[in-house]
Parts: C-alpha cells; sequence; structure tokens
C-alpha cells in the first residue's frame, strides 16, 4: 500500500523512536510492572541446562548399587562430603560435591523418548490444550536477555543448528533457542565486505520500520520472530569471539576435553561469562540397550572431565551464586539388566544432578531401595523440579503467569511444589 502524503512529515527515525516506545509498554502486558520490576532485579540469574539425550544410568553416575543384584560390575567412590557416594565413573565430578546438590527420588511416568524429552523439558503441565514451552524458552522469556544483548537461549549441540522456534510453544517463535551445531555461529554471519557499515545501519532502521508498520496491522507473533532473528544476528556479529576457538586458552581445552562434550561446555562457559540468560548442551548416545557397562565407562569420563571443569570454573570466578546448573536425562535406566547386557528406560526411580544459584550445596534429597528399584522415599515428578528451579531462579511459580490470547496459565504443575530441602 503506498504511502500517504503526511506520512512524510515525520522522519523515519522520529518514527522508530515513537514506536519502538510503544512497543515496549505493549511487551509489557503479559506480566504487568510489578513483574518486570522484579524482573530487573533477577536479571543476574542464568542457567546452564545440561541435556543428557537418551538416558543416563543412576546406577553408573549419582546412586550407585554395588555389590547388589542389579548392582553391575562397577564400585562405588566416595566424595567430598562424607556419608555421599558416587559412581567410580565420576572421580572429578565426586571431588567437587561440596558445591552440588543430587536428587535421588525422581518418578517420573513416560518411559518414551518421544514422549520423555518433550515432557521433562516442559515440565509436564496440566493438558490445556496449548503446548507449554521449554524450560529454557520460559527462563528467556522470564528473566529476559539482561544487559549482555545477545539471544537469551542458547543451544549448543552436535550437528546442525538453526532457529528452533518449536521449544517456545504459547510463548511465540521469538522465544525459541538459537541453536549453535557443533558450536558454529550462523552461517553467512558476517556483513559482506561490499555493504559499508552505515548503509547496513540504514537498512536494518528501513526493515524495522517495515516490521513494526506490518506488525500495526496483524497479529505481531511473526513480524515479532522475524525481527527478533535479525536483532541477535546483529548482536553475534559483534561477538565473533565467542566462536574463536583460536581465543581458548590451551589449558582450558586440556582440562574440559577435545571431545564434543568438552569443547561444547567450554564454549558454554564462555556464554555464560557473556551474559547469555540461559544455555543448553547436549550430549548424545546414552541409550543403552546394549553393553550398558561399556558404553557408560565411554560416555561418564568425558561426561566427568566437561562438568567438573565448568563447575570449578564457575565457582573460582563466583558465578554459582548467579548461575543455575542442572543436568539429567529424560529417564533413568532398568535396574534388571537385560539379555543384551543393557539397562533399559525406568522413570520409575532415578536422579538428576545440580548445582549454584538459590540451591543448597553439598546434599542428597531422597533415596531409592537397596536394590535401586524403586523410590524409598517421597517421589517427586518433573513438576516439582520446575517448581524448584523456578523459585531458585527468584520466580514465584504461584504468582507468576503464562498470558495465553488472555488466559492465564500457570508456569508450572499447579499440583506440585518446590523440593524445599534443595533450596538455599
Amino acid at each position: 500500500m503506498p504511502c500517504t502524503p503526511h506520512e512524510h512529515l515525520c522522519s523515519r527515525r522520529a518514527w522508530l523512536g515513537a514506536t519502538a516506545a510503544a512497543s515496549f509498554a505493549a511487551s509489557l502486558g503479559p506480566f504487568g510492572a510489578h513483574a518486570v520490576a522484579e524482573q530487573a532485579q533477577r536479571k543476574s540469574k542464568q542457567v546452564l541446562f545440561i541435556w543428557i539425550d537418551g538416558g543416563m544410568s543412576q546406577l553408573e553416575s549419582w546412586d550407585p548399587k554395588p555389590h547388589t543384584r542389579f548392582g553391575g560390575p562397577l564400585r562405588a567412590i566416595p566424595t567430598s562430603v562424607p556419608g555421599i557416594h558416587f559412581s567410580e565413573l565420576v572421580p572429578r565430578t565426586a571431588k567437587l560435591m561440596e558445591h552440588l546438590a543430587v536428587v535421588r527420588s525422581l518418578c517420573t511416568k513416560d518411559n518414551s523418548h518421544s514422549a520423555g524429552v518433550a515432557r521433562i523439558q516442559r515440565g509436564d503441565p496440566k493438558n490445556r490444550g496449548v503446548t507449554y514451552p521449554y524450560f529454557g524458552s520460559a527462563v528467556a522469556k522470564l528473566l529476559g536477555p539482561g544487559e549482555s544483548g545477545l539471544p537469551p537461549y542458547i543451544w549448543i549441540k552436535p550437528g546442525s543448528g538453526g532457529f528452533i522456534h518449536q521449544d517456545a510453544g504459547l510463548l511465540g517463535p521469538k522465544n525459541g533457542a538459537l541453536a549453535f551445531g557443533d558450536g558454529q555461529p550462523p552461517e553467512n554471519l558476517l556483513r559482506p565486505d561490499t555493504i559499508a557499515e552505515t548503509y547496513d545501519a540504514e537498512r536494518q532502521e528501513l526493515r524495522a520500520l517495515l516490521n513494526q508498520r506490518y506488525a500495526s496491522q496483524h497479529r505481531p507473533t511473526a513480524s515479532e520472530a522475524n525481527s527478533y532473528v535479525y536483532d541477535m544476528a546483529h548482536a553475534l556479529m559483534k561477538r565473533q569471539d565467542l566462536f574463536d576457538a583460536t581465543r581458548l586458552d590451551p589449558r582450558d581445552v586440556e582440562r574440559y576435553g577435545s571431545h564434543d562434550l568438552g569443547r561444547h561446555m567450554l564454549q558454554a562457559r564462555n556464554m555464560l561469562e557473556a551474559g547469555v540468560t540461559f544455555v543448553k548442551v547436549n550430549s548424545y548416545g546414552w541409550d543403552t540397550h546394549h553393553d550398558n557397562f561399556n558404553a557408560h565407562m565411554s560416555l561418564m569420563p568425558k561426561f566427568d572431565q566437561a562438568f567438573a571443569a565448568i563447575i570449578e570454573d564457575l565457582a573460582a570466578r563466583s558465578m554459582l551464586d548467579n548461575v543455575l546448573v542442572i543436568a539429567l536425562s529424560e529417564f533413568g535406566r532398568t535396574p534388571r539388566i537385560n539379555g543384551a547386557a543393557g539397562r533399559d528406560h525406568w522413570p520409575e526411580a532415578w536422579s538428576a544432578i545440580m548445582a549454584g544459584a538459590g540451591l543448597r550445596k553439598g546434599l542428597v534429597v531422597g533415596k531409592t531401595n537397596d536394590e535401586g528399584t524403586f523410590v524409598d522415599s517421597e517421589p517427586f515428578d518433573i513438576g516439582h523440579m520446575f517448581h524448584t528451579w523456578f523459585t531458585a531462579l527468584g520466580i514465584d511459580p504461584h504468582k507468576t503467569e503464562y498470558n495465553n490470547h488472555g488466559q492465564p496459565l500457570p508456569i508450572a504443575h499447579d499440583n506440585c511444589r518446590a523440593v524445599e530441602e534443595l533450596l538455599a
């Protein structure tokens, strides 16, 4: 549609300033001014979410049962906290137990990957006919990007990358994950030499103007996501150092490990130091239906090396007070060993390990029975963990709601509660 003569009376810069202010005011709708003030106080909180895809065995990690019918051939070793033992496959992490918190009484429902992955990362809210966001999208929305100007939800993973809008669910595609495949930045991120910086800035202003004009006449969801991708690309253009492996200290590379998980965890540390609100790191290949013990003897030392290194660094940099660290899978593995010397899917009794912001240190919450077959204390579903994590981050899950086109929705399962024993 051609513009009318009176539109030329307003400069592009003035128009952009006015509409940006109006857009910001409108964006406060879902939470209100009081929540925004609280959000400003929470802006320093961050999350490192380590997703162990396929199902880490609790028996070969945080809840060993040596010398029992299902315990397997591996030993348990003492940690730095008297009375707490881990599998012998995690000696470095065991030395850092004074910084950690372990839950051994997770009892969830889904034993399939297709259901479990989404259920665990969404917190399994009640079915209200909408798709809830993954934890990363929820935290990115509720805490915002902070002062870094970088994308609030970054996902570092093997394989391909891209913008993963599906994680955002009802929050809209803008709150999806920006995934760095193999830790690499998006393709064609740098500005071509043929385009001058000033000209590029003017193009971005014009793009913003057109997007805002379009959004004023349509539902803004799609245009917001489109604008967000451009804005985040510009922010990343200024931080190419986050992807420059030549700038890494060789001693750090050796400590974290040259394997995928080590490289990606080191990059995650740098992202957290740069101010990214939520960083997810994926590790694949943990579905050990066959040869479980040899598989974990290969997988666990890599995890132990990278996990211990980042806990050491966050502690040394005084970042653990502000960074919540979570490592878990979609379920654990069966105590019973199958005919292929493997362990199958087991959501009935499994473990997660955590550290950092808002959590007590050096403790284990919950227990399983002597053979590890079932929980022998109060069981906790993933909804309990979401209440706990939100509370640890300074977000009240009982007072904070999502706004789904006017429909208020709880951010965590309303029949669950925070695990008070974990909270500082």
